[in-house]
């Protein structure tokens, strides 16, 4: 976990406020389903006196919608057109968005981003630089797409009242989930349906190994509780080793698979944070969410369980949030990221038992210490399972867990209470494993 020093804010003049300027001028960098879907959505909502200046592609051959002279693959025309005050990146490129970035910061031009990627693996230097040039850097389509559950986060909950966070923050592996598990079909046919859709990023990888959710579940933590974690700090495991057992044994128990994201504080205070696949009954909030959909529950002392629901991917619902992004530039709106900068932030905790489902093809996949406890195995032909009790923090240094052919899910009750373990349990597993 980065620590961000706390600094007393000195706006410099480089950046005007938008609430005297009559018109937002934009930079966009990126004119794929996303960027065009912004371009769109800009030329139909004049009230928000915004409209694009240029914008910045890798391909000039390929065929646009709109005029060719919106178009340049020089950065440069952007970043010194002083006439450009707002900067939207819509990229997949992390590396490159970080450089755009940096560049529109230091020259006071607002940013508005929805590569999480490159927030996630930045957060403390782009914290730092908003302080240091006092110039805003806003990224809600980054997280939900169409959720504000960033800003809600950051203004609406404060951390000594906000128990926990946990969503389905990924459309795409939702979407596939939901076709696996109503519509019955494969899985290789529901990832292939996600990109012919648009729902899929560029490497899916990134969505079906859980790295998508993990970047934006590193957002979620700072606006909730002011912890800046690099994605490497935090426990991830996607939907992409999961078998047809698993999802009969999901069925049998009423259970659907989702890819969940949790931030949840512990007893002493310190808040227990990973994304995993998890079997989810109802009546789970969680549970009612399908397709390309997002869904985050928040709980607090004051108001409990709290849903936010709504489209999680697609060009239009992320562009829905950038327009709130430039919207909120209107009235010169940042992040101040109060729960980090201006409160004591949480900590990451790693001593926290997990309640999971583990199958896998070979008896030998599995180290015999790998369960503080087992609850239930079974053993087959060609698959075995074990239910039972694992460290978050011996998970966290092993590998066993991401080998071809093992699949990890989290029970429906996830985190175990400190509970002494059965030591006839231990040796039984021993026996089992032998």
């Amino acid at each position: 976990m980065v620590n961000v020093p706390l600094q007393e804010r000195q706006y410099t003049q480089s950046f005007t406020s938008m609430s005297y300027q009559k018109n937002l001028n934009i930079g966009l960098f990126g004119y794929g389903v996303v960027g065009s879907a912004v371009f769109e959505v800009l030329t139909h909502t004049p009230s928000l006196n915004a409209s694009v200046t240029k914008i910045c592609i890798k391909n000039p051959d390929k065929q646009r919608n709109i005029d060719a002279g919106y178009f340049t693959t020089d950065k440069w025309e952007l970043l010194d057109n002083e006439a450009i005050n707002v900067v939207v990146e819509m990229t997949d490129d992390a590396s490159a968005a970080i450089e755009i970035v940096r560049e529109s910061l230091r020259r006071g031009k607002a940013v508005i981003t929805a590569n999480k990627k490159m927030v996630a693996e930045n957060l403390a230097e782009l914290v730092e630089l908003q302080q240091k040039h006092g110039t805003p850097l806003l990224y809600e389509s980054a997280c939900c797409a169409s959720i504000p559950v960033i800003r809600n986060l950051e203004e609406y909950y404060d951390n000594d009242l906000l128990h926990g966070v946990e969503g389905i923050i990924n459309g795409s592996t939702n979407y596939i989930l939901t076709k696996i598990f109503d519509d019955k079909i494969s899985y290789t046919n529901a990832l292939a349906q996600a990109q012919q859709l648009g729902f899929a990023e560029s490497d899916p990888s990134l969505d079906v190994e859980g790295h998508d959710a993990l970047n934006k579940l590193c957002l979620l933590l700072a606006h909730a509780y002011g912890i800046v974690a690099h994605p490497s700090e935090l426990l991830c495991h996607g939907i992409h080793r999961l078998n047809t057992i698993d999802s009969e044994v999901a069925k049998a128990q009423g259970a659907q698979i989702k890819l969940v994201a949790r931030a949840l504080k512990q007893e002493d205070g310190k808040i227990a944070a990973f994304v995993l696949p998890q079997f989810v009954k109802p009546p789970h909030l969680l549970h009612t969410v399908r397709n390309e959909y997002n869904g985050v529950v928040l709980t607090s002392a004051l108001a409990d369980e709290q849903f936010f629901y709504g489209k999680g991917a697609g060009g239009f619902p992320t562009a829905s949030a950038i327009l709130a992004d430039l919207s909120a530039l209107r009235y010169d709106y940042r992040y101040e990221y109060k729960k980090l900068l201006l409160q004591s932030p949480s900590e990451l905790c790693e001593d926290v038992k997990l309640r999971v489902y583990v199958s896998f093809q070979d008896w030998q996949m599995l180290p015999v210490d790998a369960f503080v406890e087992i609850h239930e195995f079974y053993s087959g032909k060609a698959i075995h399972y074990r239910k039972g009790i694992v460290s978050l923090k011996k998970l966290f240094k092993s590998d066993w867990w991401k080998q071809p052919g093992v699949s990890l899910i989290l029970q429906e009750d996830g985190i175990a209470k400190q509970e002494k373990t059965n030591g006839a349990l231990k040796e039984k597993i021993g026996l089992a494993a032998s």
